[in-house]
Order: structure tokens, then C-alpha cells, then sequence
């Protein structure tokens, strides 16, 4: 069992930052590809990044690169991500999840574990 705490939503403006972190209690750390997804109202659950064991290998959705970065700290158990220059579309809970694999997986139901979100609201 693996419980993600996320933290370092808000409200922020256009072309401001925010970085959002994820913190995991529970079975070793290390051994989780670790995602970052988001839902929108109305709108499905959809993946932003995700990273893999050793932190080694990223992915990014084609609407965030250039703009977010996403890292893990397995000391720490905890995974961060970056976002800059953000827009408001943007505006989005943000969600972290663990899946028991080496490398991220962009599908949603692949992944194990879910924490409960944080709230990113960027305004025009």
C-alpha cells in the first residue's frame, strides 16, 4: 500500500509558477514509475508527465513541455513538478500516482496508487 499526499496548489496568474509536490508513505519509494494527471471540469483525468524509477526517463504531454519539468527525489520520497509559464488552461486538479513498473505509462488505469489532489487555478 502506498499513500500520496499532494501539496503546492493555488492560485496563481498567467505566466507565473507554481511547483507541485508529492509525497509517499508506505512501500519503497523507489521502486514506483511515478505520473502526474489532471482533470479539468467536465473534462476526463488526462496525463501531464510521469518518470520513471530512477528518475532517469521523462514524459510530457505535447500541451505542457517546454513549459513543466517533473523530478523525484527517492531520498525524500517525493516527486515534484515544475510548472512555468502557466495558462489558463492550465487550471486543473492535479493528481499523482505510483505504478509498480520501471518506466511511466501515459494510461490512467495502469497506475496503482492515487493521491487526493491539489487545486491549480491560473487566471487571465
Amino acid at each position: 500500500q502506498v499513500q500520496l499526499v499532494e501539496s503546492g496548489g493555488g492560485l496563481v496568474q498567467a505566466g507565473g509558477s507554481l511547483r507541485l509536490s508529492c509525497a509517499a508513505f508506505g512501500r519503497t519509494f523507489s521502486l514506483y514509475a511515478m505520473g502526474w494527471f489532471r482533470q479539468a471540469p467536465g473534462k476526463e483525468r488526462e496525463f501531464v508527465s510521469g518518470i520513471s524509477q530512477s528518475g532517469a526517463f521523462t514524459k510530457y504531454a505535447d500541451s505542457v513541455k517546454g513549459r513543466f519539468t517533473i523530478s523525484r527525489d527517492n531520498a525524500k520520497n517525493t516527486v515534484y513538478l515544475q510548472m512555468n509559464n502557466l495558462k489558463p488552461e492550465d487550471t486543473a486538479v492535479y493528481y499523482c500516482a505510483a505504478d509498480l513498473r520501471a518506466t511511466a505509462t501515459t494510461l490512467k488505469s495502469e497506475y496503482d496508487y492515487w493521491g487526493q489532489g491539489t487545486q491549480v487555478t491560473v487566471s487571465s
